[in-house]
């Protein structure tokens, strides 16, 4: 038998701060949760610390920016992982969902490549015990690619797999309502022209018409066939959500406006927004602010997105700028997007949960990740 005492700790429950209260983990779950501070020798004394359940992320670009750290370069997916998984797990996160995109319409991209490197470089280095966090996988399914389905037979069936998202990143729709917006980011990030830009939304209606719909389809199929939990992507109008419920989608990711997200969360489908729009006050692409949604009652879940550090630091936004006590912020960081990916074993500082926990010393009203613990066992 293993244990692991945490004392003298400010304790998140899933309803109720407990001021000072000492947590047990026994073989990697929580055993008990008792008042006060711990007489034993043994226990490992927080000093008035708080002490949160691990942060659960489903839905990370993070390791493609460790895989491709600069446009058009590539870096071996063994120190790439190891540094993304270092990263996560400082963050705070001790379940991610690593996002994989299979499918690029345009050719050109990293999601136009074979990733599937990744599931034998993980089995490698978690057999060995070197990663910090739990590591699933998120693959993202960017619909008007011809590649879609090609790039994603490595990972049907792979036990890792937790989660599809359906995707559609065609200008003049979802994220890209506002065209102009699109041009934008198509000509800046990817360095397109503007006669280029206007030549792929004139053929844009093409490929909708001969990948988008079937591949929407036989991935919802997939899904239900395999018990792999299903989300849709960039949600803007009614009818958007109306069809991830006929799809059977449990998760509206990044929901792009507000009748979108307000339609989504009332039939039961869990609303994702990004952590690193309430850290920064809004959208980067102009689209409904995530603090809205936290305001008008909303808002399931949190993504990091694109940065790790963001998904804590959100939590301590919503408890201080949309009146969210800190049960209320830290569901929606981990218990909230564990439950949407189907995973009920962790999330909450619950008896009978995993043992992933956060020490959290708070300065100048911020959070500062102390101490990571996965199963009781310290991993930052």
């Amino acid at each position: 038998m293993t244990e692991r005492i945490f004392s003298n700790a400010r304790v998140v429950l899933g309803h109720e701060v407990l001021p000072r209260a000492t947590v047990q983990v026994i073989d990697g779950r929580i055993a008990a949760i008792d008042p006060g501070a711990s007489s034993l020798a043994g226990a490992h004394d927080l000093a008035g610390d708080w002490l949160l359940p691990g942060l659960v992320e489903v839905h990370t670009d993070n390791l493609e920016r460790h895989v491709m750290p600069r446009p058009k370069v590539s870096f071996p997916m063994r120190p790439a992982l190891q540094a993304h998984d270092a990263e996560i797990a400082a963050a705070g996160i001790t379940t991610v969902l690593d996002a994989i995109g299979v499918g690029d319409p345009y050719g050109d991209g990293f999601r136009a490549r074979d990733q599937s490197a990744l599931l034998g470089v993980l089995d490698q280095l978690e057999a060995a015990g070197l990663l910090r966090s739990q590591h699933l996988i998120h693959v993202r399914c960017e619909l008007p690619a011809a590649n879609a389905l090609n790039l994603f037979e490595p990972f049907a069936g792979h036990p890792r797999l937790r989660l599809i998202s359906l995707m559609d990143h065609t200008p003049g729709q979802r994220q890209w309502t506002d065209v102009e917006q699109a041009r934008t980011y198509y000509t800046g990030k990817k360095g397109w022209s503007d006669a280029q830009f206007d030549e792929e939304v004139r053929i844009a209606p093409q490929r909708q018409a001969q990948y988008a719909q079937p591949h929407r389809d036989w991935f919802a199929d997939f899904a239900r066939r395999h018990g792999v939990a299903l989300a849709t992507h960039d949600d803007t109008t009614l009818a958007h959500v109306d069809e991830a419920r006929e799809l059977g989608a449990s998760m509206s990711e990044f929901p792009t406006t507000l009748e979108a997200a307000r339609h989504a969360h009332a039939h039961g489908l869990k609303t994702i927004a990004g952590a690193p729009n309430v850290v920064r006050g809004g959208s980067h692409s102009g689209n409904v602010a995530a603090i809205t949604l936290a305001r008008e009652g909303v808002l399931d879940g949190l993504s990091s997105d694109y940065a790790p550090g963001s998904l804590l630091q959100a939590a301590w936004c919503l408890h201080r700028d949309a009146g969210f006590s800190m049960p209320e912020a830290m569901q929606v960081v981990s218990r909230g997007p564990a439950q949407a990916s189907g995973l009920f074993d962790r999330g909450e500082i619950a008896i009978g949960l995993r043992g992933d926990l956060l020490r959290v010393k708070e300065v100048d009203a911020h959070p500062a990740v102390r101490e990571v613990f996965v199963g009781g066992e310290r991993v930052a």
